[in-house]
C-alpha cells in the first residue's frame, strides 16, 4: 500500500532539531522523499506499523506533528503530479 508520511517538528531547540533528523532518517529507511518533510512510502501493514510506532516515539506530540494518508494499493489514480519530478518512483525497484 501507498502511505504518505509528513511531518512538522519543531526546531526552535537542539533537541528539535535532532527529533527532525531521526524522523527524517527513519521515513527514507521506509520510503522516497517528495517534499522536505512528506515521504511516500510503499509498505506493507506491518511495516508501516513499526514505522509508525517509531515515528510516534521520537517526536514531542506537545510542538510537533504527523499525519499519515492511506492511499492504499491502487494510488496510482490517487495521484497527480504537476512540474519538476523529484526522485524516483516508488513502486518500481531501485537499479545503481
Amino acid at each position: 500500500m501507498l502511505v504518505l508520511i509528513t511531518y512538522d517538528v519543531n526546531t526552535e531547540t537542539a533537541a528539535g532539531k535532532s527529533r527532525l533528523r531521526k524522523v527524517s532518517r527513519q521515513c527514507v529507511n521506509y520510503g522516497t522523499r517528495v517534499q522536505n518533510s512528506v515521504f511516500e512510502c510503499v509498505i506493507d501493514t506491518a511495516q508501516f506499523l513499526v514505522l509508525k510506532s517509531k515515528l510516534i516515539e521520537i517526536i514531542d506530540e506537545d510542538v510537533d506533528s504527523l499525519r499519515f494518508y492511506y492511499l492504499g494499493n491502487k494510488h496510482e489514480t490517487k495521484v497527480e503530479h504537476v512540474g519538476v519530478e523529484r526522485g524516483v518512483k516508488v513502486e518500481e525497484p531501485l537499479i545503481f
